[in-house]
């Protein structure tokens, strides 16, 4: 169908950025509209703006929908689980009640719920949903984040996540599989096998731990990871139950945030890997950018940071 249009939500974002640059390269797509939305983190939005979207669609008789889920909706549960290569017949499923994971999986569950519904022209509404992995790149606000607390610290990366084994998704990877599911839907031939599905989106990135991965973007610009010791795995993680419980018990009188909770420990820190075969299969997806190509990129963009912040770093770092 010539002269199609695309709404891309949460467009102001560093994904949705992506997704715009490679959309308006669409042959076909006459139109692009961007919507953002800023959502307070304390609360569990998503879902709702999802179900008010997917009304929309059905009363604008818009035909795909492609939901930008999260791995962190199949978990993991506890930084004891260890998932290498997982895959979606597996059926992961995160239990934690803090917003993110739990706003993201609740949206997704309606959106693949609503694949079939019956739009307002008589058509039918096709929906599918991506996972994709840890998202760095250009231009990330939490790298961008690590970076700059880095070089105000003598140019040592803080070590969060050194337990942790995953493999991250560079930016323009993960918007190249959100094309290919739009195109997908709209496609008869593949649309079957896409409607009503999730798909997780990996690339070619080694798998490694956070840790390891902002030092091997960064290292080229003298960043270097804390060699201190740090709190076994077990004892961070009781800190951080006392944490909650300091702050639930304070919770009447006083609001205490703590820096750290059970959630961000066992993310930080799990073996937690998926494979995308499914979405190479069934959406034709393969990596437009190499893990050497995304490293330099994304190292270069860092340099720009340190440039712009250089009368921060320790001259025994430069």
């Amino acid at each position: 169908m010539p002269g199609w249009s695309c709404l891309v939500t949460g467009a102001g974002g560093f994904l949705g950025q992506r997704i715009i640059w490679m959309l308006v390269q669409e042959k076909e797509l006459q139109e692009v509209r961007a919507l953002d939305k800023v959502f307070r983190p304390e609360t569990k939005e998503e879902f709702s703006s999802t179900q008010n979207l997917l009304e929309a669609c059905v009363q604008a008789s818009v035909s795909a929908f492609v939901f930008c889920s999260s791995v962190d909706v199949a978990g993991p549960n506890s930084y004891k689980e260890i998932v290498l290569n997982g895959r979606e017949e597996e059926h992961h499923e995160s239990t934690w009640p803090d917003p993110y994971p739990y706003s993201k999986k609740m949206a997704e569950k309606a959106v693949l719920a609503a694949n079939g519904s019956l739009l307002k022209n008589g058509g039918t509404l096709h929906t599918c949903a991506l996972r994709p992995m840890y998202i760095y790149g250009e231009r990330s606000s939490i790298i961008s984040n690590i970076i700059i607390s880095a070089l105000k610290n003598k140019g040592i990366l803080c070590v969060t996540g050194k337990f942790s084994i995953v493999n991250p998704v560079y930016v323009g990877n993960a918007a190249w599989a959100h094309i290919l599911a739009v195109r997908g839907l709209r496609d008869p031939k593949k649309s079957p096998n896409i409607q009503g599905q999730f798909f997780y989106i990996s690339d070619d990135t080694p798998p490694q731990s956070y840790d390891d991965l902002n030092y091997t973007l960064s290292k080229e610009w003298g960043l270097r990871l804390d060699s201190s010791w740090s709190l076994p795995l077990p004892l961070l993680y009781w800190l951080a139950f006392l944490l909650e419980t300091v702050s639930f018990l304070l919770s009447p009188v006083y609001r205490y945030r703590p820096l750290f909770n059970c959630h961000l420990v066992t993310l930080s820190n799990s073996k937690f890997t998926f494979s995308y075969k499914k979405a190479q299969r069934d959406l034709g997806y393969e990596p437009l950018v190499s893990w050497e190509e995304a490293k330099q990129k994304t190292s270069a963009w860092i340099g720009t940071l340190v440039e712009q912040h250089k009368e921060t770093l320790d001259p025994k770092s430069q």
